[in-house]
């Protein structure tokens, strides 16, 4: 059995944004009792995380290690064409990636006590971005 289903997030810039309840949502309306759920983003400048959803602190320090992995407006970039903060984006996707795959058991996600599912935007301004929830179960 498989299910697919699509939603958009309206991202305010840089930051994080959870969407466990929206795939929760999604794997509910599923059917599926045992399975796997894959979340992704069908973007390549944010990318979809699975982190510590407890304390905010964590993700704050997530945008501070990503500056450090890929620093906007680096000169030695040569792909710049929509801002400072372009490239930079393409390489946090490429580091944090865009899909992250979760069991499903008796119809939840079985996710542990401090996990929850963001959307990660990677650029400074505001973007709609698309979801793809697949259950297979």
């Amino acid at each position: 059995m498989a299910y697919q289903e699509s939603f958009d997030i309206h991202s305010r810039g840089r930051g994080s944004i959870e969407i466990t309840s929206e795939v929760a949502r999604v794997v509910r309306a599923s059917g599926v009792a045992i399975g796997l759920a894959n979340v992704f983003v069908q973007h390549t400048s944010c990318s979809v995380v699975l982190t510590e959803n407890a304390d905010p602190s964590v993700r704050r320090d997530l945008e501070t290690l990503a500056a450090r992995w890929a620093p906007d407006a680096d000169p030695a970039y040569q792909h710049d064409q929509e801002g400072d903060d372009d490239m930079a984006a393409h390489g946090r996707n490429i580091l944090a990636g865009a899909s992250v795959s979760i069991p499903v058991s008796k119809g939840e996600l079985r996710l542990g006590t401090w996990q929850g599912i963001y959307l990660w935007e990677h650029r400074t301004i505001p973007h709609r971005r698309r979801i793809v929830v697949t259950v297979v179960g």
